[in-house]
């Protein structure tokens, strides 16, 4: 776990600063798996989610809980071999997740 969240920690290091300044209210959180009830809403192998209001749904009146950006440790490890592709795979997770905080759908995180 320690090593997987170096990994990670790398990740958001290397980000753009133009992007990681944007994520001062964003905790990214290392889990093992996804719990059942999370799992139930989205099937398949989850990597990651985003848990939060993107900042294009958000209100300048209103205040915002910090928004979560999981990171799914198991199941990118079972997806991978090696450490590389692991650390390309927490990358593009992450990347992913944060397209999701900047207020990115599915169908235009793909074109991405």
């Amino acid at each position: 776990m320690e090593r997987f969240r170096e990994l990670v920690a790398q990740a958001i290091d290397a980000l753009p600063e133009q992007f990681a300044r944007r994520l001062d209210n964003v905790d990214v959180v290392v889990e093992d798996l996804p719990d059942p009830e999370t799992q139930a809403r989205f099937p398949g192998v989850l990597l990651g989610l985003y848990h939060g209001v993107p900042l294009t749904g958000r209100s300048t009146m209103a205040a915002h809980f910090p928004d979560i950006i999981y990171i799914y440790k198991r199941n990118i490890e079972r997806i991978c071999r090696t450490e590389g592709q692991v650390r390309a795979q927490v990358r593009a997770t992450l990347l992913h997740e944060i397209g999701h905080h900047f207020g990115l759908n599915e169908e235009q995180l793909k074109d991405v």
